[in-house]
């Protein structure tokens, strides 16, 4: 079952569950986000290990 179906049920289990994974998926993504990003400006400003010399 799925909450866009109409039979969905919203009880204290249903919201805890979803609340919860709702709350670990936005850390998960912000923290993936943080780190492509500062991959994306330290790649743009020349910083990083020089392992090709």
């Amino acid at each position: 079952m799925f909450p866009f179906i109409f039979e969905w049920m919203w009880d204290m289990s249903h919201v805890v569950f979803m609340g919860g994974l709702w709350y670990a998926l936005t850390i998960i993504g912000l923290g993936m986000t943080y780190c492509i990003l500062k991959a994306a400006v330290d790649t743009a400003q020349g910083k990083g290990s020089h392992h090709h010399e």
